[in-house]
C-alpha cells in the first residue's frame, strides 16, 4: 500500500529533526478514561489549537518498513508543561501495517478502520474535538493534568496502545507539533491531499464506469499526484491496454 509514500516522505523533508524523540513503552501510557472528558474553560490550562490558532491532523497508512519501522513519538515545540497559553497544534501518524489485502474492498475497509482509532482515544483531561471536513484536531488541556505531569510521551504512548488493538497495525509514528514557526499551511495542504485520495478511494470502489474518460474526471488531479490509484480503478490488466506498465 504505497498510496500515502508521497505524503510521508514530504512530511519528514519538511520537518527535519525533531526537538525530543521517544521510543514507545506502554508503561508510559496517560490514563484512559474510555469515554470522552469534558473539560471546562474554566478548568482548562490552554487549547492546542485554540483562539483561532493552526489545528491540523492527518493520517498515512503504508507497508513500506523503511518508512515507519518502529513505534516512536516526536516532538516538535514546546512540551506541554513549557505551554502557558494557547498553541498552534498538529498531530501527525503514520502507521506500518501488514500487507493489505489486494482486493479494493478489504483494503479500504482495513485503512478507515485504523483511521477510525483516533476517535476512541480518550486521555483523562485531555479533551480532543475533531473535525474530519476541515482535518482540524483541537485540544484542551486541564490544569489538573498539567500538575500530574501529563506530556506528549505519555499522551503519544496511549495513542500507539491504542493503535496497537488493531492486529494490522505493526509499527505507529506519531507526530506532535507545537513550533508555532512551522509551515502550517503546507501542513494543512497536505492533510487535504490524504482525504482526497480516501475519498477517492472511497468513489472508486462505488463503481466509477470502466470506459470512464479520465480527462473529465473530477479525481483526475488526484489520481496524477498520487501512483496506485488509476491501478485501483483499472486494474493491471486495464492499465497494461492504456499502454502503462
Amino acid at each position: 500500500m504505497d498510496l500515502f509514500n508521497v505524503f510521508i516522505n514530504e512530511t519528514n523533508e519538511q520537518l527535519g529533526a525533531p526537538k525530543q524523540k521517544w521510543a514507545y513503552n506502554a508503561r508510559d501510557a496517560w490514563k484512559d478514561l474510555g469515554t470522552s472528558e469534558l473539560v471546562l474553560m474554566k478548568d482548562a490550562a490552554f487549547e492546542l489549537g485554540g483562539s483561532g490558532k493552526a489545528a491540523v491532523n492527518y493520517t498515512c497508512v503504508t507497508d513500506d518498513k523503511s518508512l515507519v519501522s518502529g513505534d516512536e513519538i516526536l516532538l516538535y515545540g514546546p512540551d506541554l508543561k513549557d505551554l502557558k497559553a494557547d498553541s498552534t497544534f498538529a498531530r501527525i501518524a503514520f502507521l506500518g501495517v501488514k500487507e493489505i489485502s489486494k482486493d479494493e474492498q478489504e483494503a479500504f475497509n482495513t485503512i478507515q478502520n485504523m483511521e477510525f482509532v483516533k476517535y476512541h482515544v480518550f486521555p483523562e483531561g485531555y479533551m480532543m474535538r475533531v473535525s474530519p471536513e476541515s482535518n482540524r484536531e483541537q485540544v484542551r488541556v486541564s490544569k489538573k493534568a498539567i500538575k500530574k505531569g501529563i506530556s506528549f510521551k505519555s499522551v503519544g504512548a496511549d495513542y500507539i496502545k491504542q493503535y496497537h488493538s488493531n492486529p494490522n497495525i505493526t509499527a505507529v509514528k506519531l507526530i506532535f507539533i507545537t513550533d508555532p514557526s512551522v509551515d502550517y499551511k503546507a501542513l494543512t495542504e497536505r492533510a487535504k491531499k490524504v482525504n482526497e485520495v480516501t475519498k477517492t478511494m472511497n468513489k472508486i470502489l462505488e463503481g466509477l464506469p470502466e470506459n470512464l474518460d479520465c480527462a473529465s474526471c473530477s479525481f483526475k488531479p488526484v489520481c496524477d499526484e498520487v501512483e496506485g490509484l488509476k491501478e485501483l480503478h483499472f486494474g493491471k490488466e486495464g492499465m497494461k491496454k492504456m499502454g502503462k506498465k
